[in-house]
């Protein structure tokens, strides 16, 4: 038989509203003993509780629960976003749906509405960028949410991104002091501004360092089915320029690919200049010798989750709107050639 906060309450002898305050957390708030407090815990977990989360919902206006959608949840990067994100809002008292958009912005709208009307309390998202109906809805609306990852700068929003533009210069520079002088660059989502900004980065240390800008070594791969884009787009550089001496990738699911490429056409890579956006634990068997920015992933996620709760409790309170965050984070660099 499924136990009630009146079997609890009848059973320590106290009203039922005392129990209900301590178990969803506002036993300080309304003056309730911590000894009180501890053996409400203390029986509810003995009898097996379990709250009527849809109950405690429309009491409070709060689900407990915080959505995450991102483009791809088998990506590493992503996942190991989502574990964080996972893990700081637990700290939080929260848990949490995760829900991949496959980079289509038509699925992603979908899961923002799914989303809000499942009463998700907020939103930290890696947005697709190719529409912004659904974050224009949850600006007019002011409903949390939170971008990682990707933004848009001509919105007002919160957001978390790395220092995209100033981690690529100093990868590229790395590999032109390291005497690399025909370094191609592969990229893919240039219309995303993370992506573009990692596109300068490279130009910039080429133009610092005095090296000509030859546009048949910047190459952008179509994401729709990149992973045999790549393959045609790098027969053709080296076919333009077959004395290529060094890769910059601003996406690390570009270079897994690229490696396939490398070793079916028995290029040496150990020969070749690496450098790519995020780092990968596979990198070490695969490139030992590669140059990478690692993404601050851990802080990524509870800064996100942070900014997050903060502004549910500011709506929830009914407080004078936050000024929004705005949050770079810089890479760990580490040269390795």
């Amino acid at each position: 038989m499924k136990v009630s906060l009146k079997d609890i309450a009848n059973q320590l002898q106290l009203s039922k509203t005392t129990v209900s305050w301590v178990l969803s957390g506002k036993g300080d708030e309304k003056g309730i003993s911590m000894a009180t407090q501890e053996k409400v815990f203390v029986h509810a977990r003995k009898m097996n509780y379990q709250p009527n989360l849809l109950a405690r919902s429309l009491h409070t206006g709060q689900s407990g629960t915080i959505g995450l959608i991102i483009p791809e949840i088998s990506d590493t990067f992503y996942s190991e976003i989502a574990q964080e994100v996972e893990a700081a809002a637990e700290k939080y008292g929260y848990s949490l749906m995760i829900s991949g958009s496959g980079s289509q912005w038509e699925r992603e709208e979908r899961m923002i509405r799914l989303f809000r009307s499942r009463q998700v309390d907020g939103i930290v998202i890696a947005p697709t960028k190719q529409s912004r109906k659904e974050i224009l809805h949850m600006i007019n609306d002011s409903y949390p949410f939170v971008v990682v990852d990707r933004y848009f700068p001509e919105l007002n929003t919160n957001y978390i991104i790395i220092d995209n533009e100033e981690s690529s210069y100093k990868l590229v520079k790395h590999l032109i002091k390291k005497g690399h002088r025909k370094i191609a660059m592969l990229s893919v989502n240039s219309y995303l501004k993370s992506l573009s900004l990692r596109e300068k980065g490279y130009l910039c240390a080429l133009k610092d360092s005095g090296m000509e800008i030859n546009p048949a070594l910047c190459r952008e791969v179509p994401f729709h089915n990149y992973k045999t884009n790549i393959f045609t787009i790098l027969d053709e550089m080296y076919k333009q320029e077959p004395d290529i001496d060094a890769f910059f990738f601003t996406s690390h699911v570009l270079i897994l690919e690229a490696f396939t490429y490398f070793y079916d056409n028995n290029i040496n890579i150990n020969d070749t200049g690496l450098a790519c956006i995020h780092d990968l634990s596979a990198f070490r068997v695969l490139a030992p010798r590669i140059n990478t920015a690692r993404m601050p992933v851990e802080q990524m996620g509870s800064e996100a989750v942070r900014i997050l709760i903060n502004e549910i409790n500011q709506k929830q309170l009914k407080m004078k709107q936050l000024k929004k965050e705005s949050i770079v984070l810089s890479c760990s660099l580490s040269y390795r050639e």
